[in-house]
């Protein structure tokens, strides 16, 4: 009973890994750029998810997949600089993630600064977004870079340089 359980698990893992694997290709039989990232907790806390993106057309779609945040609360979601979530407050993933350099206009927010998620009455945040100044190679790529969740939402554009809060989850982004 119990190797038969494998099998059927391994087939089905065939399955969704083909399946996958088309679903990359577009329909013109070119690859996709995608990559994840699992988020793990800080601060004692208990948020983590994953965070998935797909190079699009009109930008890179960002589909977001929370769990563990304070109920009805809502909190920024930042790219990194650096891949790296090893400093016990996430300060090992650099500042926000900006490779103009430039000062921000008012108004203006670095292309690190995805938007703010917000969860539910039991602390779930699930969605998607589209960011339009990154992408998943060449200058402006976020591949291999941090993702994290901080305790803050952005509450002014102009401001989201100068943080949101410490990190209640960090990930790094692995292309695929």
């Amino acid at each position: 009973m119990r190797q038969q359980w494998h099998r059927r698990a391994a087939e089905g893992l065939v399955v969704v890994v083909a399946g996958s694997l088309l679903g990359a290709c577009t329909s013109v039989g070119a690859l996709q750029l995608s990559a994840d990232a699992v988020l793990l907790p800080y601060h004692r806390g208990n948020a983590r998810g994953t965070v998935s993106l797909v190079e699009r057309a009109d930008g890179v779609q960002v589909t977001y997949s929370l769990s563990g945040l304070p109920p009805g609360t809502s909190h920024a979601l930042h790219i990194h600089e650096r891949g790296d979530c090893n400093a016990p407050d996430a300060g090992s993933a650099g500042p926000l993630f900006n490779p103009d350099g430039q000062r921000l206009k008012r108004g203006a927010r670095p292309d690190g600064d995805l938007g703010t998620v917000r969860a539910d009455v039991n602390g779930v945040a699930t969605g998607f977004l589209v960011a339009r100044n990154v992408t998943l190679d060449g200058i402006n790529s976020v591949a291999g870079r941090a993702v994290i969740v901080h305790r803050d939402e952005d509450l002014d554009d102009a401001a989201a340089d100068q943080g949101a809060g410490p990190a209640l989850a960090c990930g790094v982004l692995h292309a695929f």
